[in-house]
């Protein structure tokens, strides 16, 4: 990479964030003259976000802090036909009711991040967002077919990892799913003429997507687009990022507590931390070098920098201190904090004796039955602090003076079943 000018390319120079790049000199005097309009698109397949999407949700950050505007595009229009990226098979079909309520839901993840409204000072040029169904939905088949896709070489559309992996899998790709390259590249060309947007950003498994939507800006409008792809983020380990032993790391607190939130940046694998500081806070850079120094007992102190800060911009921070004194009271002193995540349990379906590993599921420390029953085998699964039995049940009479029964998956996951 060159040495950049700009203060946004210095930052994501620094942080990690940049992959691939269509013209990094060009976006630079872009950037350095405050003339980035980006854009990252999040289709709405689901009611929330997750920490798979904060590589990209935190670069429209830095994109604001750093004076230029950030542009968050709504997919109400592409997730009726799925993004066959990274996937094996065909997204299901959701129907415009599910899509609008999924969207107003997604709504709430960028509050913490972004800022769309006008503020005084440099810096401050307020976040834009947009559904994309303004325009795909208006859309007619053949004037499309005649406008756009005549720009589009089939040939080279079979080269693109979106597609190609999926027929090297020999999985089903549907008609209505090949055009979703066609679309997003379409989407980048609206943006250009609606809101001089001249970026699109993402993950490391759009690039072809991204490139195709530079193409098609040139080839209908002239405009000079450019594009930036993310590394793939995984942990240490090799685990994919957004995922945890109780499924998808949810960014809303629907889906998710503040504490599990929290729980899950706190156990961040001590090789990570540093790298997961420099991505996903706005600490200070020589700050984050002083955390990543510290070695043996003293980087769990970073971990609970790197926990609280993620949980402050996700959460705000009152969850993120009510989160960290939750935890300093489970783990540190040992007592059954009031914030943990809690499953109230009827005393007459207790009196009958519950099998543990249905609690374990109930609680969201296991995400089958299975699993549970391999957790307690394993001798992973605690009540009260003590290991469980294969095959043991759970009876109010586990309950202590308070009527509350502590659950536990390993070390750092805990749970409390309330007596009711």
């Amino acid at each position: 990479m060159p040495n950049f000018k700009s203060d946004l390319m210095r930052v994501y120079e620094q942080r990690g964030f940049i992959h691939q790049c269509t013209d990094p000199e060009g976006l630079d005097v872009l950037a350095a003259e405050g003339k980035v309009v980006a854009y990252v698109g999040y289709d709405l397949t689901a009611d929330s976000l997750h920490v798979g999407h904060l590589v990209s949700i935190m670069m429209l950050r830095w994109l604001q802090k750093t004076g230029q505007t950030a542009i968050a595009l709504m997919g109400g229009g592409t997730t009726k036909v799925g993004d066959p990226s990274g996937k094996d098979d065909t997204r299901k079909i959701l129907s415009e009711a599910d899509i609008e309520t999924n969207k107003q839901a997604i709504k709430r993840s960028f509050e913490g991040f972004l800022s769309f409204e006008a503020a005084p000072g440099a810096g401050n040029r307020p976040a834009v967002m947009v559904d994309n169904a303004e325009w795909l939905d208006k859309l007619q088949y053949i004037p499309l077919l005649r406008d756009v896709g005549r720009h589009f070489s089939v040939n080279r559309m079979l080269t693109m990892d979106s597609v190609k992996l999926r027929l090297e899998r020999d999985q089903p790709l549907s008609f209505l799913e090949f055009n979703y390259m066609v679309l997003q590249s379409y989407d980048f060309v609206e943006l250009a003429r609606r809101h001089g947007c001249n970026l699109q950003m993402g993950g490391s498994d759009q690039w072809g997507n991204i490139v195709m939507g530079v193409d098609l800006g040139r080839r209908v409008g002239d405009f000079a687009l450019h594009g930036l792809t993310t590394p793939l983020i995984t942990t240490a380990s090799g685990a994919k990022m957004g995922k945890s032993a109780a499924g998808a790391v949810w960014l809303s607190p629907k889906h998710l507590s503040g504490f599990d939130y929290y729980q899950y940046w706190r156990n961040t694998e001590d090789a990570d931390v540093g790298r997961f500081l420099r991505l996903f806070t706005d600490l200070p850079l020589d700050e984050i070098a002083r955390l990543e120094a510290l070695g043996g007992a003293e980087i769990n102190e970073a971990k609970k920098v790197l926990a609280f800060e993620a949980t402050k911009l996700c959460r705000g921070e009152p969850a993120a201190l009510e989160a960290a004194e939750t935890a300093r009271k489970t783990f540190e002193e040992g007592a059954l904090a009031d914030n943990l995540p809690t499953i109230d349990v009827p005393r007459a379906r207790l009196d009958a004796g519950v099998a543990a590993a249905d609690l374990l599921v109930e609680a969201g420390l296991a995400d089958s039955k299975g699993e549970a029953r391999r957790l307690i085998k394993g001798g992973g699964a605690r009540l009260n602090d003590r290991p469980i039995g294969e095959g043991q049940a759970v009876t109010a009479a586990d309950a202590g003076p308070d009527g509350r029964i502590k659950l536990g998956a390993g070390r750092k996951r805990h749970a409390v079943v309330r007596v009711v």
